[in-house]
């Protein structure tokens, strides 16, 4: 909204992301070092669902809050898949922004309750989501 870029064409894996792309990620930058859960806050205002997903958080910060803030009922999640799987799904490594703490900042120092590994087998997806499901039903 602040530059006036199309909202709908920034989630999609376009060309039109990828021009705009260092700088909202310099944009976020600059909002997080002002207020460090200002994009968690807005991920929850108004929410008042029983179970949220919240997808895409990339900071160690972004899962500190949620924990800090909701406590042991926030269970993580983290899908990963191979570079070879990604590189199929015509990711290409650009320097500056696939090693910017934006992309990578959970790599290290978070532990994951669940880990989902996504490389194309569906049957192995599917049963992993079924345990995730189940395990999140019971904690209800």
């Amino acid at each position: 909204q602040e530059h006036g870029l199309d909202f709908q064409r920034l989630l999609d894996a376009s060309a039109y992301k990828e021009t705009f792309r260092q700088d909202m990620i310099r944009w976020g930058e600059e909002k997080r070092r002002a207020d460090p859960g200002f994009f968690c806050r807005a991920a929850v205002q108004g929410a008042v669902q029983p179970v949220w997903v919240v997808s895409d958080t990339r900071r160690l910060s972004d899962v500190e809050w949620f924990r800090d803030v909701y406590g042991d009922v926030v269970q993580t999640v983290r899908v990963v898949a191979t570079e070879e799987t990604r590189k199929r799904r015509n990711w290409v490594f650009v320097a500056g922004v696939d090693d910017a703490e934006s992309e990578c900042g959970l790599d290290q120092g978070v532990a994951f309750d669940w880990v989902i590994t996504n490389d194309g087998d569906e049957l192995s997806l599917g049963e992993q989501l079924e345990t995730l499901l189940q395990a999140l039903h019971r904690s209800l």
